[in-house]
C-alpha cells in the first residue's frame, strides 16, 4: 500500500511535477480553511486542523523545520480558536469582532514578532547539531523560515482574537512563503500562497470595512 504521508508517493504528475498526494490533500484543506476565515465562519478550524497535521509532516519532510513547529503551534491554536469562536452567539458570529487593536499593542506584536523570529532562526540553523537525532540535516533558510513562522504564530494569535491586523501579518508571509516554497521544490504550495496572499488581501479589505478605523493608543 502507497505511504499516503511521504513526498515521494506521487498522486499526480503535471506538466513534469510530481505532486504527492500529501501536498496535494494539505493544500486543498489549507486553502478552504483561508477561503472560510474570510467569511468569519466557524468551520474554518476544524478544516485547518487537518491541513494543518498533513503540512507538518511534509515541511519536516523538506527541511523547514521552522515551519514544522510553525505548524505545531497551529494546532494548538486552531483548537483554541475553535473553542473561542463557538462561544459566540451564532447571530453575532459574522459581524462580531474585526477590530483593530490600539497602536502600543500592534507595536509590542510586532516586537515580539521580531525577537521570536529571530531566536528561533537561530535554533533552526543549529538544530540539526544539537538535535541530530530528530533533525538529521542542516535546515533550509532557517533565518527567513523563522522569521515567517513567527509572522504566522502572531497572526493566528490575532485572528482568534478577530483583530483585523492579522491579515496584513498574513499577506507578509504570503509573499515571502511564494518564493521560499517554490525554492524548495514544492511549486503546488508556492501556488497556493498566491492564492493565499490574493484571499488576504481581501480577508483585511472586508473586515476593515466592518471597523476602518484603529482604536485609540
Amino acid at each position: 500500500m502507497p505511504d499516503f504521508f511521504s513526498v515521494h508517493t506521487i498522486a499526480l504528475d503535471l506538466f513534469g511535477y510530481r505532486l504527492s498526494y500529501l501536498e496535494l490533500v494539505g493544500t486543498v484543506f489549507n486553502l478552504w480553511s483561508v477561503w472560510l476565515v474570510t467569511r468569519r465562519r466557524i468551520e474554518t478550524w476544524p478544516v485547518g486542523i487537518v491541513g494543518v497535521v498533513l503540512f507538518l509532516v511534509l515541511f519536516y519532510q523538506i527541511r523547514l523545520y521552522s515551519d514544522v513547529f510553525e505548524q505545531a503551534y497551529f494546532l494548538i491554536a486552531s483548537f483554541v480558536g475553535w473553542w473561542r469562536w463557538g462561544r459566540e452567539a451564532p447571530e453575532t458570529e459574522t459581524r462580531s469582532g474585526a477590530a483593530y487593536s490600539p497602536s502600543r499593542v500592534l507595536l509590542g506584536w510586532a516586537a515580539l514578532t521580531l525577537i521570536g523570529g529571530l531566536t528561533l532562526g537561530v535554533f533552526t540553523a543549529r538544530a540539526h547539531i544539537v538535535l541530530p537525532g530528530l533533525f538529521a540535516a542542516p535546515a533550509a533558510y532557517p533565518l527567513l523560515d523563522a522569521l515567517t513562522t513567527a509572522m504566522s504564530f502572531t497572526a493566528t494569535w490575532l485572528m482568534a482574537q478577530k483583530r483585523t491586523e492579522h491579515w496584513l501579518y498574513w499577506i507578509v508571509v504570503d509573499v515571502i512563503g511564494i518564493g521560499l516554497y517554490y525554492a524548495q521544490g514544492v511549486a503546488f504550495v508556492a501556488g497556493l500562497y498566491v492564492v493565499f496572499l490574493i484571499m488576504a488581501v481581501r480577508g483585511w479589505l472586508a473586515w476593515r470595512a466592518l471597523r476602518p478605523a484603529p482604536a485609540a493608543a
